[in-house]
């Protein structure tokens, strides 16, 4: 889909859907020159996800649809997005070439702003039109081939402009998570981030091999693909800015391309979801992939351990002993607590070579996670306090919601081990969300660190018109995005 960035003071041009935004106890505000029935601007209440289409009697748009924000108090950002949503899935069900959304002051204040209004309807449209069947043989659209964003100014074509590169990230990692386990392989994980950096002169990328992380004694990554073919790997991506920055962070993906659960194997049920087991890891690349357009001023480093979890004879056994890059010893409890087997040696690869001011991992770790918050929040645990309550106000900003846990020296001591230093998983204590971060505390030293669970969030989530459902949400790609432009 092409997107266009226009200023409301020129004249409108023409458009098979023209789609404006209305609130309660207040007419919609119609551009120069459109003309409606009046019946149908009567009718229109603008209650929140109203949609009300009717063909124009004139001007230069075929029909006209406007979409309720609800009580004026109540508009928002989040508002506007999801209308934005509703709009460019009206013109794809009505079959529209193309569409042009058309924002008044009034609602851009609602917004936030000119800005904030127009990356929240540039995120929506985008994020709105994404379809999960990647590899169907008939295909039935996209129809929808061109948008135009009508607004005020300056402040939001820029708005605009980062809303569609934010958006087309959004898209770029659910196209990841939705693609099988047999298609999204760890080698594939690795094309695709290769690809990354080939795009951008700004993006470089390695790849650790088995024999590169055995070299640098990661044990406990190493461990979890013995029972598959599919090798593991290590994806180093590094983002460098235009100018030399002091600033250096990095972000952590869990990237298991399919969990079946080893030899803890999982039951049968829903187990073709596990491919959604690498939601960190495309979370990630989806970050590399936004921050190629939106010119941050620091030093991004993406780390992506991927593997495969399977059952075979060479498998890792529940009671087996690994030992991480830091040296520390793993008793493997439980086989299906693997995500942090790989993110551990990923965290210390992360404080060695790395050396950054701050580390936020990000995975889909625990089904607790879920138990505990559901599908609308990630649940966020770590070692410094401000790092978490930043994340959770990008959460806010973004609609990828965050909520603190605690995590305190008794979760910790609970993973302590009797053969080796530490356990996988704790002595039936409970809190299973928070032990899987008291675990992955052990392998970030002093750094400051915070771990998103996103279990919950990154698929099954409530429909949200731009996202929801039994696929994937891309959940992470902004919110971390937020977050680093917020240092």
């Amino acid at each position: 889909m092409k997107l266009s960035i226009k200023n409301r003071t020129a004249p409108l041009a023409k458009t098979d859907l023209l789609c404006v935004l209305g609130t309660e106890g207040k007419a919609v505000v119609l551009p120069r020159g459109v003309k409606v029935p009046p019946l149908a601007v009567k009718a229109f209440d603008g209650e929140f996800r109203e949609a009300r289409l009717t063909d124009a009697i004139g001007g230069p748009a075929a029909r006209v649809l406007m979409i309720g924000l609800g009580k004026k108090d109540d508009a928002s950002a989040e508002r506007v997005r999801r209308a934005a949503a509703l709009c460019a899935k009206k013109g794809e069900k009505v079959r529209a070439a193309s569409a042009t959304l058309w924002f008044d002051a009034a609602v851009e204040a609602l917004a936030g702003g000119a800005a904030s209004c127009a990356q929240a309807a540039a995120e929506g449209v985008l994020m709105g039109v994404h379809s999960a069947a990647l590899f169907k043989s008939e295909k039935k659209g996209p129809y929808l081939s061109r948008v135009a964003l009508v607004g005020g100014g300056a402040a939001f074509k820029k708005g605009a402009k980062k809303g569609e590169t934010l958006g087309r990230a959004n898209c770029f990692a659910r196209r990841l998570q939705d693609t099988p386990g047999n298609l999204m392989r760890p080698r594939d994980m690795v094309r695709e981030a290769r690809k990354l950096a080939a795009g951008s002169a700004r993006i470089t990328c390695k790849a650790l091999d088995e024999k590169a992380m055995a070299r640098m004694g990661m044990g406990s990554l190493l461990s979890v693909s013995r029972g598959s073919r599919e090798p593991a790997y290590l994806i180093h991506l590094i983002y460098r800015p235009r100018r030399k920055s002091r600033k250096r962070v990095c972000i952590v993906g869990k990237g298991l391309t399919f969990d079946a659960g080893g030899i803890s194997i999982k039951p049968s049920a829903k187990m073709d979801e596990m491919k959604y087991d690498m939601s960190g890891g495309a979370a990630i690349l989806g970050v590399f992939h936004a921050l190629a357009g939106l010119d941050l001023a620091m030093e991004v480093h993406g780390l992506v351990p991927t593997s495969e979890n399977l059952p075979d004879g060479a498998a890792n056994k529940p009671g087996d002993l690994v030992t991480a890059m830091n040296g520390k010893t793993i008793e493997v409890l439980n086989t299906d607590a693997e995500g942090r087997l790989i993110l551990a040696d990923a965290l210390c690869y992360a404080v060695k070579v790395v050396k950054p001011r701050a580390i936020v991992d990000l995975a889909t770790l625990t089904g607790a996670v879920v138990v505990a918050l559901g599908h609308e929040l990630s649940g966020v645990m770590g070692n410094d306090v401000e790092l978490q309550d930043a994340l959770v106000e990008s959460g806010e900003r973004t609609g990828e919601l965050v909520w603190k846990l605690p995590l305190l020296d008794a979760h910790k001591r609970h993973m302590q081990g009797r053969v080796g230093d530490l356990r996988n998983i704790n002595n039936g204590q409970g809190a299973g969300s928070i032990s899987g971060a008291a675990f992955l505390s052990n392998f970030v030293g002093d750094v400051p660190w915070a771990h998103l669970d996103i279990a919950g969030a990154a698929w099954g989530a409530d429909d949200r018109d731009y996202q929801g459902g039994p696929v994937g949400t891309g959940v992470g790609v902004r919110l971390l995005a937020h977050w680093l432009e917020s240092l």
